[in-house]
């Protein structure tokens, strides 16, 4: 039997509450299920990151935080993992916070077809050494031109890895930090000044 707790954060003034696994050890996958640090950290970027216009997708979404930080604001969101039961928290979670429904996509990152996007975002993606050249070809396949990435990890030993990746697709990179220790990055395409990047 599954045990599910409620957790509450607050995020952007707004307070979030979520069901999630009362501990990681429940499934196969001890990696869903729970609020990570850097998913927070993400959510608070996209309490005030910039959306109007933008297409947005959040890869390896989890519990979607970001995603339904995003869609409380009214931002064009579609939220995807390889979790078969990310969708039914995601609802769960949406309905709890009386937040519209984020449209949701099931597959792994070198299967799913989403179309392009102008803002990619993705919380503690980087565990395995085949992560990073999965997750730049993912991103590569949805970006749309002069998409922006933005990216939290807590300083996993694969995130050297992914910079060479994106540097490699033309991207440079700016770095924010957020406690306890998550770094979000911020990868824009490395032909924009930096005035263009603050603005974007």
């Amino acid at each position: 039997m599954v045990v599910t707790k409620t957790v509450t954060v607050r995020v952007g003034g707004q307070d979030y509450r979520l069901r999630s696994l009362i501990d990681r050890m429940q499934r196969d996958d001890p990696f869903f299920g729970v609020l990570w640090p850097a998913g927070v950290a993400l959510a608070e970027e996209m309490s005030a990151f910039p959306v109007g216009g933008r297409r947005i997708l959040e890869a390896g979404c989890g519990l979607a935080l970001p995603s339904l930080v995003l869609k409380r604001r009214g931002a064009d969101i579609t939220a995807t993992d390889h979790h078969p039961e990310a969708e039914e928290f995601l609802r769960f979670n949406a309905q709890a916070n009386g937040i519209a429904e984020v449209p949701f996509k099931l597959g792994a990152w070198s299967d799913v077809q989403l179309g392009t996007f102008d803002l990619i975002i993705g919380a503690d993606l980087l565990y395995e050494p085949d992560h990073p050249a999965q997750l730049a070809a993912f991103i590569a396949r949805h970006a749309a031109p002069g998409a922006r990435v933005v990216i939290a990890d807590p300083g996993r030993r694969q995130l050297g890895a992914f910079h060479k990746l994106m540097a490699a697709q033309g991207y440079a990179r700016a770095e924010k930090r957020y406690p306890p220790d998550v770094r979000v990055l911020s990868y824009v395409a490395s032909a924009q000044s930096p005035e263009d990047q603050r603005a974007a």
